[in-house]
């Protein structure tokens, strides 16, 4: 296990760098500058703003600049958001991501999973169908509609729940379940199709022929080993669901990290652009590493290689 740590670590240091030369890049090439907009301020104005970020040096000179801040783990200082830096932002902005994904992650584990066995166990009869019709829906339906349903519904209509901000345990229920419905609805028919194939296991019969109850034989032989699919998808699931709330934290207000991403691209702000890209890999790493020790938990004899 300290092994496998240690390598995805050893890892995660050329990945990253990767990363922060590709996105340090892509946002030099595109056209366009954090300060073009500003045409009413004096030339020599904007020069010296340029110049206080370096934005007057060649793009070589920029990027050495960048990657020594960066070895020093400054992310450097957001051009729009003034006298703030680039970790007070994602230090504020990223527990916010974290407590709305992982409880978009709760609900899509707690309702997918269940809801795919049910229909697993339940094969072609009328719940079966009625559980492949809200999975197919949820998968179908865009994220920002289910969004616009659910406060019409809860906000607007019954009033029983707030549509914006992040102030109280009342304020993450509807950006959670709106994060929550598209993984919750792919992680009920992966579960299904997992269950489905790990039933028609010669073990499974003969665990049944001995007298085992379905009720026992589904929960200590057929679920467990039908989670190996769905651990698999659950930590770029993770780090979608963190990192992925783009649209939801714009929608309700929430000052995640998502919204600050948003903000950034659309003010050409680089640094939070590249500071919070970063951010978002670094957590796909650890999302999939937490992914590969959960692994031996579930199947001990799997060997890992990482």
């Amino acid at each position: 296990m300290f092994g496998l740590i240690a390598r995805r670590i050893l890892w995660a240091i050329p990945v990253m760098f990767i990363v922060a030369s590709a996105t340090f890049l892509l946002v030099r090439i595109v056209p366009g500058g954090p300060f073009d907009e500003d045409k009413s301020l004096p030339p020599e104005v904007l020069q010296n703003i340029k110049a206080k970020y370096h934005l007057d040096r060649p793009v070589h000179e920029q990027y050495f600049f960048y990657m020594d801040r960066l070895a020093h783990g400054d992310l450097g200082i957001s051009y729009k958001y003034v006298h703030r830096t680039v970790n007070d932002i994602l230090a504020n902005a990223l527990p916010v991501s974290i407590e709305l994904g992982f409880a978009g992650l709760l609900i899509a584990i707690c309702v997918g999973i269940p809801l795919g066995c049910l229909a697993a166990v339940r094969r072609a009869t009328t719940v079966d169908y009625l559980c492949m019709f809200l999975t197919t829906a949820g998968i179908s339906v865009p994220g920002f509609v289910v969004g616009a349903l659910l406060i019409f519904v809860f906000g607007i209509w019954l009033r029983i729940l707030p549509v914006a901000l992040w102030e109280s345990p009342r304020h993450v229920l509807l950006p959670a379940l709106t994060l929550a419905a598209g993984p919750t609805a792919y992680l009920a028919r992966l579960t299904r199709a997992s269950v489905l194939e790990v039933m028609e296991k010669d073990w499974v019969r003969t665990a049944r022929s001995k007298g085992l109850s379905a009720q026992a034989t589904i929960i200590k032989h057929v679920l467990r080993n039908s989670l190996m699919p769905v651990v698999t998808v659950l930590g770029p699931l993770t780090a979608i669901l963190i990192t992925g709330s783009f649209i939801v934290e714009y929608m309700y207000a929430i000052p995640g990290m998502g919204r600050f991403f948003i903000t950034a691209v659309t003010n050409r702000d680089y640094d939070l652009i590249m500071g919070t890209t970063l951010v978002f890999a670094l957590l796909l790493i650890i999302a999939n590493t937490l992914v590969d020790l959960a692994y031996t938990v579930l199947d001990p004899k799997v060997r890992i290689e990482g």
